[in-house]
């Protein structure tokens, strides 16, 4: 296919996009990728149908990662954080390592008026077995060294769709493309069908490639590592406030 540059304009929300009919978002050439913000464009809430965080709760997530037990508290704050006027919401994620906590991160999300969750950066910090902070590496913030946000979620994804869900050179270039929207599955949290099935990479390490499984109305119930290592990630519960 050839691939040409177009300029699309969503509810504000402008792009320099360099790919076929099929992609949201520049996936294959990050120097023509310079989505502009508007804040007016954005709202107070992130109800994405297969990203929705509400305030209050919190994601428990179980699994393995390189065959020993690992687990994920992912909680959607109260808190917020403005970047480039847009008023993000706050999520920490604390990832557990055979019990012992390994990192703790903050997330900043946000959505379009039309219904795309964004993801603004991350503040990440590893942690040793005693809880000092040994690396803060994979953290970044749009608007910050070059850095700019990307869309975590599309809001109408259909098989073939390509989204850039961040771009910050050389530290965090995550990409995702929609291979299907009709996959079933079962985690310890429940049974689930109608999925949304995506294959998300980064050209940082192309050797590894993971699939994630998202649940109308739930959000990310299942990942598995499919090349370049071996993990997985399973929803187990849902709690609020």
């Amino acid at each position: 296919m050839t691939r040409i540059s177009v300029l699309a304009v969503a509810m504000g929300v402008v792009a320099i996009l360099a790919a076929g009919p099929a992609s949201y978002g520049q996936a294959t050439r990050p120097s023509r990728y310079h989505p502009v913000i508007n804040p007016a464009n954005f709202v107070g809430v992130i109800d994405n149908r297969y990203l929705p965080l509400s305030p209050g709760t919190t994601f428990i997530y179980e699994g393995t990662k390189g065959g020993v037990p690992a687990s994920n508290e992912v909680y959607v704050t109260h808190e917020t954080k403005v970047i480039l006027g847009v008023t993000c919401i706050v999520v920490r994620d604390l990832a557990f390592l055979d019990g012992v906590l390994e990192e703790e991160t903050l997330d900043w999300y946000a959505q379009d008026k039309r219904g795309n969750a964004w993801y603004f950066g991350e503040d990440a910090r590893e942690l040793d077995e005693s809880g000092n902070v040994v690396s803060t590496e994979g953290s970044w913030e749009a608007g910050v060294n070059g850095a700019l946000p990307g869309i975590v979620m599309v809001a109408d994804p259909h098989v073939g769709v390509r989204y850039r869900q961040e771009y910050a050179p050389g530290v965090a270039e995550d990409m995702a493309k929609v291979s299907s929207v009709d996959k079933e599955a079962s985690v310890p949290h429940g049974e689930f069908d109608d999925l949304l099935l995506t294959k998300e990479w980064t050209p940082l390490d192309p050797g590894v490639v993971e699939h994630k499984y998202y649940a109308p109305g739930v959000g990310f119930i299942l990942g598995v590592m499919v090349k370049g290592g071996s993990e997985l990630t399973e929803l187990v519960d849902i709690t609020t406030d």
